[in-house]
């Protein structure tokens, strides 16, 4: 009898389950931040924001880019080179 293996189809649209809280543990630290993210106040933030700056591309959501250097800084990912390196390749 042949090895039975989990299936495997590359063209599959999803990879990943569509909710982060479903293939992260409980105790992972990007959870502890969106929860985090949820409790402040970045009004300051969303009215700068709400000013714009000319640009012509909508920018990323402050609680997003709040969240993702929050992150980079507890993992030790510090220079913004980094960052966005990991964007692409990490999954978190």
């Amino acid at each position: 009898m042949g090895k039975t293996f989990r299936p495997y189809n590359p063209d599959q649209c999803l990879l990943l389950p569509p909710h982060v809280r479903q293939w992260l543990p409980e105790d992972h630290w990007a959870l502890f931040l969106m929860d985090v993210m949820r409790e402040l106040d970045l009004s300051g933030i969303l009215e700068e924001c709400e000013r714009g700056g000319g640009r012509e591309q909508p920018p990323y959501r402050p609680v997003m880019m709040v969240t993702l250097l929050l992150y980079a800084h507890c993992t030790g990912t510090r220079p913004l080179c980094q960052i966005e390196r990991a964007t692409y390749e990490q999954v978190v």
